[in-house]
């Protein structure tokens, strides 16, 4: 993920954070699911105060882009990447089941690969 952040724009450092995630995550570079960084290590990356990036995830996740999910983190939504919400989540039932058998996630992707070749 790539943030960049110009200390001459007229926009906000939090508002370049913003829609930075929010365009990477439509582009599909951050695809639903994604884990972003931690606030502060985000922060430090960027050589921003916390309270920035933490203003972003903000309203990144009252937009609907994000989700935070406790100490497991802050996620992107299938919204924020225009993926629906029922694909995601057969998405992760077969990537469940798979691992269940046992399969091998190349193994895995190869099937379904296959199959949406069909």
């Amino acid at each position: 993920m790539t943030i960049t952040i110009d200390p001459d724009s007229p926009v906000p450092p939090y508002e370049q954070v913003r829609l930075r995630i929010a365009h990477l995550a439509a582009a599909g570079d951050l695809p639903a699911g994604t884990k972003l960084p931690p606030v502060r290590q985000l922060a430090t990356d960027l050589g921003l105060a916390a309270n920035t990036v933490a203003r972003a995830y903000r309203e990144l996740e009252q937009a609907g882009l994000v989700e935070t999910r406790g100490r497991a983190g802050t996620v992107i939504t299938s919204r924020a990447a225009g993926t629906s919400h029922l694909a995601q989540q057969a998405a992760a039932a077969y990537a469940a089941q798979t691992q269940a058998l046992g399969i091998p996630a190349e193994q895995a992707l190869a099937l379904v690969k296959a199959a949406l070749e069909q």
